[in-house]
């Protein structure tokens, strides 16, 4: 037996099925025996492996072991010469265990490695190599010293920063999600310490493979998806005491005397001031909205019962007491504030018509209240109308330029998203079918060809070779790749080409019933036909010409510097008149496809597709472009088209 593998499984059932069928696609030529330790599951996962995964060997536990002691129980019955500890949330190259074994024949010190691990939308994850949490070590990554010299020899070698990335190295410490080791060094290294329950272990076996006269290794030549932070939340507190006590577990068995003294005040120090940041953060969190909306209540009280005595009430001076303002006001904020929040209004996120809901009842509260106490303790009832008109004006403007600012305390309408599906017809039918069951924000749909071949099917816009310029000149949000058809290999790469255009990066997994993400386990969604209208509404017609206009004048004052930026400079001229005169405008439809369906336009000067490296595509991708020019239209477009093109605005 060549390889051995373990994976523990807890609760990430459809993580689990794309990791063994990738795993599956790995094995090919190679002896191997898969086992699945799942700890007392509840999602159906021993089931899907029942019927989906016969050939793997389940250990089932009745309760959650943790994470050593289910890895040892599968590990004790390895028959393989080679062990590999995978986590679930995982997928890997086809060539990544040939690749693993071959060099660990090729370096027979080698006691175990690890590989360049991805997350789900391509990006490097720095875990995949690190050093030895020495004291030091420990305090620059926990004081963020890392952070700030992540190329640093001395501050960054929790992640070994110095190191590149690319290139295969001798490390110290290996990562739990892929840990590919000997079975003669785990023989002498020992099996995994089950005082860790969870996190600490992976740190803890490395190092002991390397007291046992074994190096360990980095491989940069095959790569892995670790989707991380779907089987476990590592952004809370409970992980951080958690990780942190392992760390503290590690130092008492590996350091001794003052060394192990250090590391236990650090870990320590770094577990309180964790949890007082946590506590601090979550305190202001609570109250932000709660003071920012009894400050905004307060003070445009304030300014009503100002503007009111001096332009309707005519007195000067003031009518009523400072007492009575300072306790009556705040009393009005308060109950405004109190009601916001029995009505919703502080749930994140939460829907404005709760805020309103919220400022009415409050508004009815107050009156209520206003009309049970003597005549000399009530304002005028036109304040706290007023009032109730400002602070449905002010509360909810301050969620939306709040919301702009990137909080997320409104419930957005959901946003229509752009797909593409780079897979062969059947396939890319199949997953659309998949799309629509649950989503209902889809508004374009396309497929990609993943070969050079672009295949006879209405919705094929062009093949992966172009993926990522693809990408952009349909502003897609979303890109499905079907693994039947493309192998990990070409997925891994094509994940790097698009990292930087931040799309949303899925796998659809063969014939399994839900499609993988790293944000969620289930990205389904349903269809809705694409509408062209929004560049026919007047208003849009008339944003259109005032932006011709606008952009014309500006030009021919700007022509003296301009024109020596443009390939044509008569042709530049030309044009600014053709415009100004409504004969043309700036921006258009590729007149290489038929246009005839589309709302009407003027001859324009640029079109969507003049763009450099999209004069070769083809008629249909061409049609696409021009149908989501004439859907989405904005000015601001428009002047990303000027602003790219600058140089051939004179042909």
């Amino acid at each position: 037996m060549k390889l051995s593998i373990v994976i523990v499984n807890y609760n990430v059932k459809y993580f689990l099925e794309q990791c063994l069928l990738s795993v599956q696609g790995a094995l090919q030529g190679i002896e191997a025996e898969i086992f699945v330790v799942d700890n007392d599951s509840s999602d159906g996962s021993n089931e899907m492996l029942a019927e989906k995964f016969k050939d793997v060997i389940l250990i089932a536990n009745k309760k959650n072991v943790g994470f050593s002691v289910a890895n040892n129980q599968a590990i004790r019955q390895a028959k393989g010469e080679f062990v590999l500890l995978l986590n679930p949330d995982t997928v890997v190259e086809e060539n990544t265990f040939s690749e693993c074994i071959q060099f660990m024949k090729q370096h027979p010190k080698a006691g175990a490695l690890g590989v360049k691990m991805i997350d789900g939308k391509g990006n490097y994850l720095p875990e995949s190599k690190r050093g030895l949490p020495t004291p030091s070590v420990s305090f620059y990554k926990i004081f963020g010293l890392s952070s700030l010299f992540p190329r640093s020899k001395r501050f960054a070698k929790y992640y070994l920063g110095h190191l590149s990335e690319t290139e295969n190295q001798e490390i110290e410490i290996l990562a739990g999600a892929f840990m590919f080791m000997r079975n003669s060094a785990l023989k002498e290294a020992g099996l995994l310490d089950e005082d860790f329950f969870m996190y600490g272990e992976d740190i803890d076996l490395s190092y002991r493979i390397l007291k046992a006269g074994y190096a360990n290794h980095y491989l940069a030549s095959t790569s892995i998806i670790h989707y991380k932070g779907e089987s476990t939340k590592k952004g809370s507190l409970n992980y951080v005491y958690v990780f942190y006590k392992a760390m503290a577990i590690f130092a008492k068995k590996h350091f001794s005397g003052t060394y192990a003294q250090l590391f236990n005040l650090l870990i320590t120090l770094a577990i309180y001031l964790r949890a007082a940041i946590s506590i601090v953060k979550r305190f202001v969190n609570a109250l932000f909205l709660p003071v920012l909306d009894f400050s905004l209540l307060l003070g445009g009280l304030f300014y009503i019962k100002e503007y009111w005595e001096h332009n309707h009430r005519f007195i000067v001076g003031g009518e009523y007491s400072q007492n009575l303002i300072w306790t009556a006001f705040p009393l009005y904020a308060l109950a405004w504030v109190l009601s916001l929040l029995v009505n919703g209004g502080y749930t994140k996120p939460t829907r404005l018509v709760k805020l309103f809901k919220g400022i009415f009842a409050g508004t009815v509260l107050i009156l209520v209240i206003y009309s049970l106490v003597p005549e000399e303790f009530r304002f005028s009832r036109a304040i706290i109308l007023l009032g109730s008109v400002w602070a449905a004006i002010s509360i909810p403007l301050s969620r939306l330029l709040l919301q702009k600012l990137g909080k997320n305390l409104l419930v957005a309408h959901q946003q229509q998203k752009r797909i593409f599906i780079v897979g062969s017809v059947a396939e890319a039918e199949r997953v659309e079918q998949l799309a629509k069951q649950t989503t209902p924000n889809i508004s374009y749909l396309s497929f990609v060809s993943p070969n050079s071949t672009l295949a006879e099917h209405p919705k094929y816009v062009g093949t992966a070779d172009n993926l990522p310029d693809m990408v952009r000149v349909f502003t897609i949000d979303e890109v499905i790749f079907c693994s039947k058809d493309i192998s990990g290999n070409d997925i891994f790469k094509m994940m790097t080409q698009l990292n930087p255009t931040k799309v949303e990066i899925k796998i659809a997994p063969t014939e399994s019933e839900f499609i993988i993400g790293s944000n969620s386990i289930n990205s389904q969604g349903s269809w809705y036909t694409l509408q062209f209208n929004a560049i026919s509404k007047p208003a849009n017609r008339r944003a259109k010409r005032f932006f011709d206009i606008s952009m014309a004048l500006l030009l021919m004052i700007t022509s003296p510097i301009g024109i020596w930026f443009t390939t044509n400079k008569s042709g530049f001229l030309g044009n600014i008149f053709s415009v100004l005169l409504a004969k043309k405008t700036w921006v258009g439809y590729d007149l290489r496809a038929p246009t005839s369906h589309l709302p009407k336009l003027k001859k324009s000067v640029l079109s969507v597709c003049s763009q450099r490296d999209f004069h070769q595509l083809q008629q249909t991708a061409v049609n696409h472009i021009n149908q989501l020019y004439a859907k989405n239209y904005t000015a601001w477009n428009d002047l990303l088209f000027i602003s790219r093109s600058f140089r051939n605005l004179g042909d």
